[in-house]
């Protein structure tokens, strides 16, 4: 069975439906590739480096060497993160873009104070200066159309209805492992001798900046690990 037009998925909502259907019985590789080949323009993904992101930077630069990597560098990452980024890095010879805030992290705290401190008003508004014009720059920057990230329904709430593909902001968006449990990630890491984030045995389950992760202990989600349990999302995958 061939998928549906893309052309007619950007058009009508039920043709992308049937899309998101037919994606829905080809597995991660299957997706990877015909993304690679049917989507247009310039192709990028994003990894924020966190607990188990080898799995798909290995996934997609299998396919696809040279694919720019955007990784955007808060300043606030864990030092842990920092020497991943680097070990990955030179595993998988990454063509890595970082991008960083057009302002610096002394610099927006003497003006701005400690923003993840004040409240969720205060979280939005760091995560829109450090994560997602970042992202919207790199985006712009590399002339990506069509965008492959690695989010997962099981990751939070607010992501349990993602599709597998959608169309934002006239960017095509992938996310070839939508379907993954953490038990489809642990085998994959497993079966291609993979890395978890060398925080992941301290019992850090997400990993992003250090003033708002926390291990994750007894009677705590994933999500409560993450922005003192305010939100889970940092609006990179909303807003952008």
């Amino acid at each position: 069975m061939n998928p549906p037009d893309l052309v007619s998925a950007a058009e009508d909502s039920r043709a992308l439906a049937d899309l998101n259907g037919w994606l829905a019985q080809r597995d991660a590789e299957e997706r990877i590739a015909w993304a690679l080949e049917t989507t247009p323009g310039e192709h990028v993904l994003s990894s924020s480096f966190g607990a188990q992101s080898a799995a798909m930077l290995h996934l997609v630069t299998q396919r696809a060497p040279r694919i720019p990597v955007v990784l955007v560098d808060t300043g606030y990452l864990f030092a842990e993160t920092y020497r991943f980024v680097d070990a990955l890095s030179e595993r998988f010879a990454l063509n890595l873009s970082v991008y960083r805030p057009r302002i610096g992290v002394a610099w927006m705290e003497a003006r701005l104070g400690r923003l993840w401190e004040q409240g969720l008003d205060g979280i939005e508004r760091y995560n829109r200066l450090r994560k997602v014009e970042p992202m919207q720059r790199a985006l712009n920057e590399l002339g990506a159309r069509t965008w492959i990230a690695g989010l997962r329904r099981t990751q939070a709430q607010s992501r349990a209805a993602i599709d597998f593909i959608e169309l934002k902001n006239d960017r095509w968006k992938l996310h070839p492992i939508a379907d993954w449990s953490d038990r489809d990630i642990g085998r994959y890491l497993q079966r291609h001798d993979l890395p978890y984030h060398p925080l992941w045995d301290a019992g850090y389950v997400s990993i992003g900046d250090v003033h708002t992760t926390r291990r994750q202990e007894d009677g705590m989600d994933a999500e409560d690990t993450r922005f003192f349990g305010l939100r889970r999302e940092c609006g990179l995958h909303q807003e952008v």
